[in-house]
């Protein structure tokens, strides 16, 4: 069962320093097959270790939030060609000290595509672990991330922003993904997902 958000929503309140509400978040993660229960496990004891798991201090890795965009007509999904990593993804960020992942990952795909009125989804539907490679003084990283599925509005324009070169709308077999198998997953998760909210009714404010 999946509840629709937007950015009036008292869900998407900011939760500063609140590492259990992120917790809670990864806990409730609606997920799919023993390799994500798998994943989420890990992040689940990474947290438990790393009590500054919300900060970008903790230098092993730190929890993000992420981005699954849907058009509006429910088809194809939003992906942006980052300019540091040169690759293909979806829209997302750092926590920076918010323990309420759905306010991260909204605040980051209003940012990064410029798309209006967005509303999200939850509880989340994917979760990812990957390693972020040394840049600067930066030493290689991981960055846990839990995925949320979000909802365009018809008629609306992606302006994007400096932190990535190009967009596309796409599904699990285009091309322009067929290099990132986790992307391609994550993708095909939330065309499945949002063929289920067909006919739901107004995010709830």
């Amino acid at each position: 069962m999946f509840d629709l958000f937007n950015s009036t929503s008292p869900q998407l309140q900011p939760c500063p320093d609140n590492l259990a509400e992120a917790v809670a978040q990864i806990e409730r993660a609606e997920l799919v097959g023993e390799q994500q229960q798998t994943l989420r496990t890990n992040v689940l004891q990474f947290c438990q270790r790393n009590h500054n798991a919300l900060h970008r201090t903790c230098l092993d890795g730190h929890l993000t939030a992420s981005s699954l965009i849907v058009n509006a007509q429910r088809s194809e999904v939003l992906v942006i060609r980052h300019t540091k990593l040169r690759r293909w993804l979806q829209p997302g960020g750092h926590a920076d000290g918010n323990g309420n992942l759905q306010r991260v990952a909204w605040d980051e795909a209003t940012e990064e595509t410029g798309l209006p009125d967005l509303s999200i989804a939850a509880p989340a539907i994917d979760i990812d672990i990957h390693a972020i490679p040394a840049r600067g003084i930066e030493p290689e990283h991981l960055h846990l991330d839990l995925r949320f599925l979000l909802l365009a509005p018809s008629a609306a324009s992606v302006e994007i922003n400096h932190e990535s070169t190009d967009f596309a709308w796409v599904t699990p077999d285009d091309a322009l993904v067929a290099d990132e198998p986790d992307l391609q997953r994550a993708i095909g998760r939330a065309l499945d997902v949002v063929a289920t909210l067909q006919g739901s009714g107004d995010p709830k404010s």
